[in-house]
């Protein structure tokens, strides 16, 4: 990843032109009726990311049952997600009755039979003394595809939009198609390609600066 520094348009996505006329009032660093003062205007880093080949994860979710010890817990997945989990995966438990209550664990068994997989995840921890239900969250590997972060995306109806540099400095707007969303990255089936860079943390302003343009382009 690489940083580079704005001088941001804080704003909210446009609706309709006068919207953004409101909002350019507001905020015109430049303009000599503005309220805001050059010396005030906020520098915001933005992220860049490529989009490239990565391991998506996402979280699977099922109710388990503690054993006597209080470390171990026993759940079923039904397929296809059963066959994602793997020993030594990633997982965490909570208790319904105890939101607050959280452990940390590893998948220390997993068998395929009539449909599920039967899972035991061995926790770090001991469990509470009376709570024998938990919610079990398993991390799992789906495959590796070309993805961007999940921040990169600006979700517009049913249209989802990346912002790429294509110059330093320049950010245009990509139209993509999406597959698979994980826990921190979404495949992308259309719209960019590995090496792309993506702004990540900062889009939103990038979004917004572009609407303005687009509005003052809109007026004779």
């Amino acid at each position: 990843m690489k940083r580079i520094s704005i001088l941001p348009v804080l704003l909210l996505a446009l609706g309709t032109y006068a919207e953004a006329q409101g909002i350019r009032e507001r905020i015109r660093l430049k303009d000599r009726d503005t309220t805001i003062s050059e010396s005030q205007g906020i520098d915001v880093t933005l992220t860049l990311s490529s989009v490239a080949i990565r391991q998506v994860q996402q979280v699977v979710r099922t109710g388990g049952k503690i054993d006597s010890s209080r470390k171990v817990l026993t759940a079923r997945v039904a397929m296809p997600e059963g066959s994602l989990i793997k020993v030594g995966q990633r997982s965490r438990a909570i208790a319904p009755e105890s939101k607050a209550s959280m452990y940390q664990g590893r998948v220390t068994r997993a068998s395929i039979q009539d449909g599920f997989s039967t899972v035991q995840v061995t926790l770090t921890g001991v469990g509470l003394a009376n709570v024998d239900n938990y919610v079990v969250e398993i991390t799992v590997e789906v495959g590796n595809f070309l993805s961007v972060p999940n921040e990169a995306i600006i979700e517009e109806g049913d249209r989802r939009v990346v912002y790429v540099e294509e110059q330093k400095g320049k950010h245009i707007p990509h139209e993509i198609k999406g597959g698979i969303q994980g826990e921190l990255y979404t495949e992308i089936l259309s719209g960019l390609k590995e090496g792309d860079q993506v702004v990540t943390f900062g889009s939103f302003f990038i979004d917004s600066e572009y609407k303005l343009k687009l509005a003052d382009q809109a007026v004779p």
